[in-house]
C-alpha cells in the first residue's frame, strides 16, 4: 500500500464527506493504493455515525472511535500504530489541510528519500491573536530543538512507516514530532510550502491555552531528549556547581572573618552576614540537586526500556 492517510478529528461531522471524497478523487488520480484513518477523538455530534457511513460506501475508508477526548496526540498514536502504507499523511479533518497536497508529500518521502516532510502554511488564514503567538513558539521550537521548521504545528505532515513506528505521542507531543523522530535517529527532515484553506465549518477545537501547553512540552521533551537517559548528567553537574558556589562563597566568609580576628580588626558575627546564610542555601540545594540526580540515574537504570536501541538495519 502507498499511503496511509491519518485523519485525528473531534466534533467535524459537517467535513468529513467532502474531505474523504477529495481525498479519494486525489488519489485515483495518482493511482495511489491507499487507506484512511478517521481517528474519533470522543466527539459529541454525528462525527462517527458519518464515519460508519462513509466506510460503508468506500471500504478504504476505516474508522477508530475512543470512548472519551483523549486528545490529538492520543489520535495520532493509535492511527499510527494501524498505518499499514509505505508513507504515512497526516492532516485535520476541517479542511484547512488539502488533499492536493498529497501527491507532492508522498513523493518527498518515496522518491526523494527524506524521513519526514512537514507542512508549512506560509500564509495563514488566521487571526494576529493565533498567528502572532504561533511564530514566537516556532521560533522556540527551532532554538530549542535544532530543527529549522518554520511551522511545527502544522497537521499536515509525511512520513516514511519506520519513522512513526519508532516514536510514541503522548500528553500534547504531536506538535514535537519531528523532535521526537530526530530522538530517534531520523534526521532528514525538511518542510514544504503548503496550501492553509480558511475554515469552511465549525469552529477552532484549540485554545489559547495550547501555546502556554506548547511551551512546557517543549521545556519537557528537550530536558527528555538531551537527558533521558543520563539524568545525572544535568542534575549531577548543576548540584555539584551550586555546591561549590556555596562552599566557595563559605570559605571567603570565614576567610575573612579569621584574618580579622588575627589581624585585631571588628567584624560582624558570621551568623549576622547574609552571604553566610546564601551559602548555606546554595550547599543545601547542590547537595538536593545531586541526590536527584543519583535517584533519577537509579530509576533511569532499572527502566524496562533502558537498552532500546533503533537498530536501522542487519546483515
Amino acid at each position: 500500500m502507498n499511503i496511509s492517510v491519518v485523519v485525528p478529528l473531534f466534533n467535524e461531522e459537517e467535513s468529513l464527506l467532502e474531505l474523504c471524497a477529495w481525498i479519494d478523487t486525489v488519489m485515483q488520480k495518482n493511482n495511489f493504493t491507499y487507506e484512511v484513518l478517521l481517528i474519533d477523538d470522543g466527539s459529541k455530534d454525528k462525527s462517527w455515525k458519518v464515519i460508519e457511513q462513509i466506510s460503508a460506501e468506500n471500504s478504504n475508508v476505516k474508522g477508530i472511535k475512543f470512548r472519551r477526548n483523549y486528545g490529538k496526540s492520543a489520535a495520532l498514536n493509535v492511527g499510527f500504530a494501524k498505518a499499514a502504507g509505505d508513507v504515512v499523511i497526516t492532516m485535520d479533518a476541517d479542511l484547512q489541510d488539502s488533499p492536493d497536497e498529497i501527491p507532492a508529500l508522498y513523493n518527498k518521502i518515496a522518491v526523494e528519500g527524506f524521513d519526514l516532510v512537514s507542512g508549512w502554511k506560509a500564509k495563514r488564514y488566521d487571526p494576529l491573536t493565533k498567528t502572532i503567538p504561533t511564530k514566537l513558539f516556532n521560533w522556540a521550537a527551532r532554538k530549542a530543538s535544532g530543527i529549522y521548521l518554520h511551522d511545527f504545528n502544522c497537521g499536515l505532515k509525511s512520513y516514511k512507516n519506520t519513522v512513526v513506528k519508532s516514536v510514541e505521542v503522548h500528553g500534547e507531543m504531536h506538535r514535537y514530532i519531528p523532535v521526537l523522530a530526530k530522538w530517534v535517529g531520523f534526521s532528514n527532515i525538511t518542510e514544504q510550502v503548503v496550501e492553509h484553506q480558511s475554515r469552511k465549518y465549525g469552529v477552532t477545537k484549540f485554545g489559547l491555552e495550547r501555546f502556554v501547553n506548547g511551551f512546557l512540552d517543549l521545556m519537557t521533551i528537550t530536558f527528555v531528549s538531551r537527558f533521558g537517559k543520563k539524568p545525572m548528567h544535568f542534575f549531577g553537574v548543576l548540584g555539584s556547581l551550586m555546591f561549590l558556589l556555596g562552599f566557595g562563597l563559605f570559605i571567603y566568609i570565614g576567610g575573612t572573618k579569621l584574618y580579622a580576628i588575627f589581624s585585631d580588626i571588628p567584624s560582624k558575627n558570621i551568623a549576622n552576614m547574609s552571604g553566610f546564610y546564601i551559602a548555606l542555601t546554595s550547599q543545601i540545594i547542590g547537595v538536593q540537586l545531586f541526590l536527584a540526580g543519583f535517584i533519577a540515574e537509579m530509576i533511569s537504570r532499572n527502566a524496562y526500556d533502558r537498552n532500546n536501541y533503533q537498530v536501522e538495519k542487519e546483515v
